[in-house]
């Protein structure tokens, strides 16, 4: 949904809403107000009935009887609008908050959706493409990679959660600047993060290849190296690691099977005797 319909859907079921419950308010303190004006009215035509001359009794009773009755049937004509009007604040109130329950449970979906989604991408470093990180790579297509490294950082300062973007950067240094200390240095930032176990194994032998290639810091590459080994030995990042530093590939030997301990004699289960028997 646009962005500016859905504003204005909340803006105009809000002031729907309002709208509905000043008019409740106001039925309900205007029929609170009838009731109390209608008491005076009570009063005066028991005063005018008692000002009456006993001479006529019969014909008095009849009016005041009729006197009596016509109020009553005078509010419960002017009771019956006011419940109408009521029921009809009541009725709209209650669909116009359902809208606006659906709108907002609308965007806490698409929220927690949106924040799930980021979630496992990040964590695979593919990333949620964004309109500003596709600016940055369509910078570098067209060669400027100085201006792409500087959009790409840009992008994730805002988004530190997506490491795929450090790595691009550190490949941009590596393969178009040739720029091995600046690649370095973003690699060992990368590092730093919590990653999956295959993809931090992976960044290091790239920082490694540079340690060992380019930069000439040999020490530097096989403490790495040997890091991989230790910390991540199961992935496929470790075996490339043993591969540089000669180490051989660990054997796993098969661990046997426990051998079944036999019962003792007593153990035995008695032979042809019922439950809760033993033999003599």
């Amino acid at each position: 949904m646009n962005p500016k319909v859905k504003l204005a859907l909340y803006v105009l079921l809000g002031a729907v809403f309002a709208f509905c419950v000043r008019g409740v308010l106001t039925t309900a303190r205007q029929g609170s107000g009838g009731a109390s004006t209608n008491a005076p009215a009570g009063t005066n035509l028991a005063a005018t009935n008692l000002a009456v001359p006993p001479t006529n009794t019969v014909a008095t009773n009849a009016a005041s009887t009729n006197g009596a009755e016509a109020p009553a049937d005078g509010v419960a004509r002017k009771a019956s609008p006011r419940m109408g009007r009521f029921m009809a604040y009541g009725i709209a109130g209650l669909f116009t908050l359902f809208g606006l329950a659906l709108l907002i449970a609308n965007d806490v979906s698409r929220f927690t959706a949106n924040r799930v989604e980021e979630f496992i991408f990040n964590d695979d470093l593919k990333g949620v493409r964004d309109p500003q990180y596709e600016e940055a790579e369509e910078i570098w297509k067209k060669g400027d990679y100085l201006d792409a490294v500087q959009h790409m950082r840009d992008y994730y300062k805002r988004n530190p959660r997506e490491v795929h973007v450090a790595l691009r950067i550190a490949e941009i240094y590596e393969s178009n600047l040739a720029n091995y200390l600046a690649a370095a240095l973003e690699y060992e930032e990368v590092l730093k993060k919590k990653l999956p176990p295959e993809r931090w194994g992976w960044a290091a032998i790239h920082l490694a290849n540079l340690y060992s290639g380019k930069l000439n810091k040999i020490d530097e590459a096989t403490a790495l190296l040997h890091r991989i080994v230790n910390e991540y030995g199961q992935t496929a990042a470790a075996k490339k690691a043993r591969d540089r530093l000669g180490i051989p590939e660990p054997i796993l030997t098969p661990v046997p099977d426990p051998e079944p301990v036999p019962k003792k004699a007593s153990e035995a289960p008695p032979a042809n005797l019922p439950p809760g028997f033993r033999p003599k």
